[in-house]
């Protein structure tokens, strides 16, 4: 085989990052949800439903803390009694907020309720009453402040947080093909929720989105070359229009400085800007003003 016909290998490309294999049969297939371990189960409960995977991973979390607690008893051996003591025991012993205490609730209510098959009487168990709280807002001084000390990607970010009313993950999982220069619109795709919506994209902002974008073109074309260049899609997009992960038009405005492998083509993917290299530049940034804000308050 020449030179030319020899197809590139993307784990030669120099921004790769491997990444750890799924458990799972070798072909890609799933076994019977009977065999399915109780995480596994849950798992797959979950993504039935298409819940955020932010909140699968939350669920997961919880529910291994809570076989934990009782020294890896399996849940099918308990009940109201455990989750009641267990709820109890984050709220006495360890302190945690009234939201997180609720959010354990929720999942072991669907461990049991969606995985376990079990009713149980649920509403033995007292859910914590959140207290009203005034929202964290930044004055415009402030805001501007903050701006002027962030630097690239980031700086860029935040203003259309700022400017558009983006979330921080809307604006991480920004793809090009959204961005509407001529009518200076930003759709947001499966949003909170799972919805789409319109908002606006701030004058000011246009030529240096069109300036970052330039070089992001660059470099999708040199992992083309390289055989990598490919994007997440969402569902089943990727059967259905096979070349569109490597259409210009889905890739990341904000894409992440490493690639990685597809855990289910094991072929080289890229990935957008995580929540967390997005959110650290500006939280150095904000612990200077008097009144130290988290990222969501940008909006």
């Amino acid at each position: 085989m020449s030179q030319r016909e020899r197809t590139p290998n993307p784990r030669s490309h120099p921004r790769f990052t491997p990444r750890r294999a799924t458990r799972g049969a070798s072909d890609g297939t799933q076994p019977p949800p009977s065999k399915l371990r109780l995480l596994d189960r849950v798992r797959q409960a979950i993504r039935v439903r298409h819940y955020s995977p932010l909140t699968e991973k939350a669920y997961v979390g919880w529910i291994k803390r809570f076989i934990f607690f009782f020294d890896k008893r399996h849940p099918e051996a308990m009940g109201e009694p455990e989750i009641s003591a267990y709820v109890s025991y984050l709220a006495t012993r360890k302190n945690v907020s009234a939201s997180t205490q609720n959010q354990a609730l929720s999942a072991l209510i669907f461990l049991y309720r969606h995985v376990l098959q079990h009713e149980l009487d649920f509403m033995k168990i007292d859910r914590a009453k959140r207290p009203a709280r005034l929202p964290v807002v930044l004055s415009h001084r402030e805001a501007t402040a903050v701006l002027a000390q962030l630097e690239g990607s980031s700086s860029l970010m935040a203003s259309l947080m700022y400017g558009s009313g983006l979330r921080v993950l809307e604006s991480c999982r920004l793809r090009v093909k959204d961005v509407d220069f001529e009518r200076l619109e930003l759709v947001v795709r499966n949003g909170k929720g799972e919805k789409d919506r319109v908002t606006l994209l701030p004058g000011v902002l246009v030529e240096p989105l069109k300036t970052h974008l330039r070089p992001v073109y660059r470099q999708h074309a040199t992992d083309l070359k390289a055989g990598a260049g490919l994007v997440e899609l969402p569902y089943a997009l990727r059967s259905k229009y096979p070349r569109a992960a490597r259409e210009w038009g889905w890739q990341w405005v904000f894409p992440a400085t490493r690639i990685y492998t597809d855990r289910k083509r094991t072929s080289a993917a890229a990935t957008s800007f995580t929540r967390l290299s997005f959110s650290a530049p500006f939280a150095r940034q904000s612990a200077t003003l008097e009144s130290p804000s988290p990222l969501r308050v940008t909006r």
